[in-house]
């Protein structure tokens, strides 16, 4: 056993979890956001680095200091409403949106520009098949996750994205350009928003507990020393990301020049590659796009497979990640644009109940860990978020909408959460001064 784990496997740890963050989503919604920013990339970048590293590395950070799972966090309200979400939340990062978007990614801007002359519904039909079996065949050993992501599958894709970011620092393709209407003011929120598509602040509650595992694999037990070196491998990735979204938002920010307006970041890396390293182009940008899904792919089936084996004992390990990764396989035959239209709703609606479940987690000491905070913040933020994920998918919510904006201040934003939240979580710990809640024992005894 170990007391501390050693600075060589810190970083190792902390690039694994670069990798299973750094997926589909990660590596086509910057250089899109750049395009469409433009002059203003780096207050939309600023917006999108709070959601999408942000609070991840709060997700991280969260699951190191209490020790628990996203079920653990969520039962701070119910025990219910904790197995409620965290289904939903491993569905949605899982065999519904993020997992078969891995593959659709990969295959459109790895694979399609290769694949001429097949029908588009046989090609990636193929592909995709190929993908999740090697999905399948990586994630049925999830012990040996660390060597296969973390020491052979990350330092092959961060090479190749660098070679990729530095070409288009040294050689840019032109200036950056103005912004469209979309962006010309509240640029900051608008990229706010554009980081839940990462769904990273979901995942990071989920990987937490994978990071632990590792280390944990490493021979370290202490409570304190698992939480120190998971920090520090949160913190590892976190700067990784950060340097990848600034730098591939840059490049599509100053891609309109050269290729015109795209506003498709997959379509925008094909065409800025293929500009920058001419026949190459493709190539390399396949390779690194394939392998970026393939690492996320493998830790989301990973994550599935030991949270429903746990859930449902009578499902092992191996058939539960047998039914996800065929699951995944056969939604990701639909296409990108209907996982996306799919998906977007349901980020809507989820995204504000993780954000106040991980920054309550991390302040639970401070108001006493009391449940009735959990549960009014809850109440508040999901009654906004739900009927804001109702409004995503072209559902009609009435008046609401503009009983909304009239009473709540940022609405307009995308955010009319947050101040239904402040003020649950006020009202909660005035009631749980006069009940019988405040604070329970068994709460304080597991933060």
């Amino acid at each position: 056993m170990k007391a501390t784990l050693s600075t060589k496997d810190t970083v190792i740890i902390g690039f694994m979890l670069f990798a299973l963050f750094f997926g589909a989503g990660n590596m086509i919604y910057p250089p899109e956001l750049g395009q469409y920013a433009g002059e203003n990339v780096w207050k939309a970048m600023g917006g999108f680095l709070l959601t999408g590293v942000g609070l991840p590395l709060l997700g991280i950070i969260a699951i190191a200091l209490t020790g628990r799972d996203a079920k653990g966090l969520a039962d701070k309200a119910h025990p219910v409403f904790g197995t409620v979400f965290t289904v939903i939340l491993y569905l949605s990062i899982g065999p519904l949106f993020a997992i078969p978007r891995t593959g659709t990614v990969s295959y459109g801007v790895g694979a399609l520009p290769f694949l001429t002359g097949i029908p588009a519904w046989l090609s990636l039909f193929l592909f995709t098949l190929v993908f999740f079996g090697i999905t399948y065949y990586l994630a049925l050993n999830p012990t040996k996750i660390v060597d296969r992501v973390g020491k052979i599958l990350t330092p092959i894709k961060f090479a190749i994205i660098f070679i990729i970011i530095m070409k288009a620092i040294l050689t840019p393709m032109g200036v950056i350009g103005t912004p469209d209407a979309s962006y010309q003011d509240g640029s900051f929120f608008k990229g706010f928003l554009e980081g839940y598509k990462t769904m990273d602040a979901l995942a990071s509650i989920v990987f937490g507990i994978v990071i632990i595992n590792a280390i944990k694999g490493q021979g370290v037990t202490s409570k304190k020393a698992l939480a120190t070196a998971c920090i520090k491998a949160g913190l590892i990735a976190a700067a990784g990301l950060t340097f990848v979204y600034l730098s591939l938002a840059y490049l599509g920010a100053s891609s309109t020049q050269a290729i015109g307006f795209v506003g498709d970041g997959s379509k925008i890396l094909a065409q800025s590659s293929q500009l920058l390293f001419g026949s190459l182009g493709n190539l390399v940008l396949g390779l690194a796009i394939t392998v970026a899904c393939l690492t996320t792919s493998v830790g989301l089936v990973t994550s599935c497979g030991e949270y429903f084996s746990k859930l449902i004992p009578k499902l092992s390990y191996k058939t539960v990640v047998t039914l996800v990764t065929l699951f995944s396989f056969i939604i990701s035959n639909f296409g990108l644009q209907r996982i996306v239209a799919f998906s977007v709703p349901v980020l809507t609606a989820i995204y504000p109940l993780a954000i106040v479940i991980i920054v309550l987690s991390l302040a639970d000491k401070w108001f006493g860990h009391r449940r009735p905070v959990y549960v009014l913040s809850l109440i508040l933020t999901g009654c906004v978020s739900l009927f804001d994920g109702l409004a995503a998918a072209k559902l009609s919510i009435g008046p609401l909408k503009d009983i909304f904006k009239a009473l709540l201040p940022f609405y307009d934003l995308g955010i009319g959460w947050i101040v239904p939240a402040l003020l649950g979580v006020a009202i909660g710990f005035v009631i749980s001064l006069f009940t019988s809640s405040a604070p329970e024992k068994g709460q304080k005894q597991a933060s």
